[in-house]
């Protein structure tokens, strides 16, 4: 469990957006406001059972990055479970109490991009249609494309036909009509200049839109996994030093240690969360460069200057680390 700032929040409503999606805000018990947050953000909830899990918040306002009223999230009843999922929608009820995080975001919007491509896929589509709705209410240039199953598997429909969203949005339904599907190929095969790239989704859908894009600028493209790739390098490696610049000690880590573990053996605090690599919690200054780098959460040129220490480990003998 990460050791930053926890909250306790009352759930005040739960609504069934699909078949398989439940969303749920979450508000102050006392009905104070609730630390505010940049569209892209989420939070860890800490939910009966004692599963802890990620959920992007699904909703922006004007007044969300000072002080928000509630959180909103999407919990998909995933049907190979490890327990999370289930909790949310078989345990938990109106008027609970849940622990979770502050916000935090490492799947902004960018500043630098003129125009911005919104890909959505299932459940994917909470933190993008905070962006969306940010982006409108700035009047910037984006497309919001939404893929599902179908209309019946179409979460937040209300929000997404809005008159703010409905003219940016592209709706892929698998069960529509043809000439309505989105071909992502044909779609991300030319880059407008300065627009960047957004995906959130499960697995196969977020493979097939790096691969449709593998030409895009990797700079250019911001992802956002549930889980970590089936195919991704989490194992372990050789072992290796970390230095500390900033004590001036060097700590030792194991062929079969993370780096994490490795500090916390020796009494240095590094929070931590999905332990993926996925999440951002553990990322620290330090010599990118010399990184083997194994996150999902950090772009080409934050590479170069940080490392997400949960997963990533050094190229040779040693890591120079800001702490």
């Amino acid at each position: 469990m990460s050791l930053e700032r926890m909250l306790t929040v009352r759930v005040e409503r739960i609504s069934r957006e699909t078949p398989e999606i439940l969303a749920f805000e979450l508000t102050h018990p006392w009905g104070r406001g609730l630390p505010g947050y940049e569209a892209g953000a989420h939070i860890d909830v800490f939910m009966p059972g004692g599963f802890s899990r990620q959920y992007s918040l699904a909703r922006w306002s004007p007044d969300a990055p000072s002080n928000a009223a509630s959180y909103v999230i999407g919990v998909k009843r995933e049907a190979q479970s490890r327990g999370g999922s289930a909790s949310m929608h078989e345990r938990v009820r109106e008027g609970d109490l849940l622990a979770i995080s502050a916000p935090r975001n490492t799947f902004p919007l960018r500043s630098e991009a003129t125009r911005h491509l919104l890909l959505a896929g299932g459940i994917g589509m909470t933190p993008l249609l905070a962006m969306a709705q940010a982006l409108a209410a700035r009047s910037t240039d984006f497309t919001l494309c939404v893929f599902a199953r179908s209309e019946e598997h179409l979460a937040f429909a209300d929000a997404l036909q809005s008159p703010a969203l409905a003219p940016h949005l592209r709706l892929h339904l698998d069960q529509g009509d043809a000439p309505q599907r989105i071909d992502l190929r044909a779609l991300l095969a030319e880059r407008v200049p300065n627009t960047h790239l957004y995906v959130c989704g499960p697995g196969g859908f977020m493979k097939a839109v790096r691969e449709a894009a593998a030409h895009w600028p990797e700079d250019a493209l911001h992802t956002e996994y549930f889980a970590a790739p089936t195919d991704a390098n989490t194992g372990t490696g050789l072992p290796f030093t970390l230095k500390l610049a900033q004590r001036g000690i060097a700590v030792p880590v194991a062929a079969d240690q993370t780096a994490v573990d490795a500090l916390h053996e020796v009494g240095i605090d590094i929070p931590v969360s999905c332990q993926q690599g996925l999440c951002g919690t553990c990322v620290v200054e330090g010599d990118g460069e010399a990184a083997e780098h194994r996150d999902f959460c950090l772009t080409g040129t934050e590479r170069r200057t940080k490392v997400a220490l949960c997963c990533s480990r050094a190229k040779g003998q040693e890591l120079v680390l800001q702490l």
